[in-house]
């Protein structure tokens, strides 16, 4: 019977804080959001991708995907739309309308850097 009531406290308390939305910070004054990142949806065609490069760096600064700077590598138009849109996304304070780009655009809570890395050093390690 304890294990019952366990389990189903445990479920309460999980639907109650997927119902009451995000968690507010201990005064109250700031939501704490999770990090977010807005990217391209690799179905996106070119001619949209550089719509939104356009769009987004006509708003904020995209140096960073000058040649030679981290950033310009992969040196492809769905990782540079991806940079600029998400240097457009986090300026603009992370607000999902800002991702939109004609519903070319995903946000994603895993940051694309890291998943990236991770890939090719999955991809490294699987060629020993």
């Amino acid at each position: 019977m304890a294990k019952v009531a366990t389990t189903l406290s445990f479920f309460l308390l999980l639907l109650s804080l997927l119902i009451s939305g995000p968690l507010k910070s201990v005064n109250g004054d700031q939501e704490c959001m999770q990090k977010t990142w807005c990217v391209a949806k690799p179905s996106s065609n070119e001619a949209t991708l550089l719509e939104n490069i356009n769009y987004a760096c006509a708003q904020v600064d995209c140096r960073v995907l000058s040649k030679g700077c981290p950033c310009s590598s992969p040196d492809n138009l769905m990782n540079h739309a991806s940079i600029a849109m998400n240097l457009y996304y986090q300026s603009r304070g992370r607000n999902h309308w800002n991702c939109h780009f004609q519903n070319s655009a995903l946000i994603v809570i895993t940051d694309p850097i890291m998943a990236t890395a991770s890939m090719h050093k999955d991809s490294d390690d699987s060629s020993l």
